[in-house]
């Protein structure tokens, strides 16, 4: 009811308005039609009898886009095949918040290219983001997809180690971790971050840390 009362008290303001400013009647008529079909869409959509329930911008948006994240996956994957074109659009509306069309712009890559790792692990990615960091089954299978197609790429196992980890599973986290760890060049900053991940997620397991990787 309040909401009903705002609106005609600021309809009201406005017409008193337009009478003090004397203008011509055919603004009236048309800034008449135009709170008359503003009032129509509060009608139609508004829900004046709910509580107010304010939000920050990427509460309203849902967006938690990691721009470093997102640097990372194109220097370890394929930043120059098929998938580059469809994970750039799907960077740029997860950045608006648009996680869901993120994720969805992901799978129509797919359907013309199935079998493609990178937009698997993409996916994954994306349903993370949409999940507010939570690994949801949609998002395990597209890593564990992105495994599948590409065993010993660098960043399906990366990625799907890190969901894990920052969901708490850290002993399904470590193998991927240490399996790529052996592989990447001795003194490269991909080997020296895992060995360190690795080793808080072995201080965590035997009970002497409790600091998530």
């Amino acid at each position: 009811m309040t909401g009903w009362l705002i609106a005609a008290g600021l309809g009201l303001v406005v017409m008193a308005g337009l009478v003090l400013a004397r203008l011509p009647r055919a603004a009236w008529e048309i800034s008449g039609a135009a709170l008359l079909l503003g009032l129509a869409g509060y009608a139609w959509q508004g829900h004046s009898g709910l509580a107010g329930s304010p939000r920050d911008a990427v509460a309203r948006s849902g967006s938690g886009f990691d721009e470093e994240e997102a640097k990372k996956r194109r220097s370890l994957a394929d930043r120059f095949g098929t998938a580059s074109q469809w994970l750039l659009l799907s960077d740029g509306l997860a950045r608006q918040g648009n996680t869901q069309d993120a994720a969805n712009v992901l799978l129509s890559g797919l359907r013309a290219t199935p079998n493609d790792a990178n937009l698997w692990l993409g996916l994954g990615n994306a349903l993370v983001n949409h999940a507010d960091g939570a690994l949801p089954p949609a998002a395990d299978y597209a890593y564990r997809r992105a495994l599948a197609i590409d065993p010993q790429g660098i960043a399906p196992r990366y990625f799907y180690g890190l969901a894990l980890a920052r969901n708490g599973q850290f002993r399904e986290a470590r193998p991927l971790w240490a399996s790529l760890a052996a592989q990447a060049p001795a003194g490269s900053a991909i080997r020296t971050e895992l060995q360190r991940s690795i080793a808080r997620i072995d201080a965590m397991l035997s009970g002497k840390s409790s600091v998530a990787p």
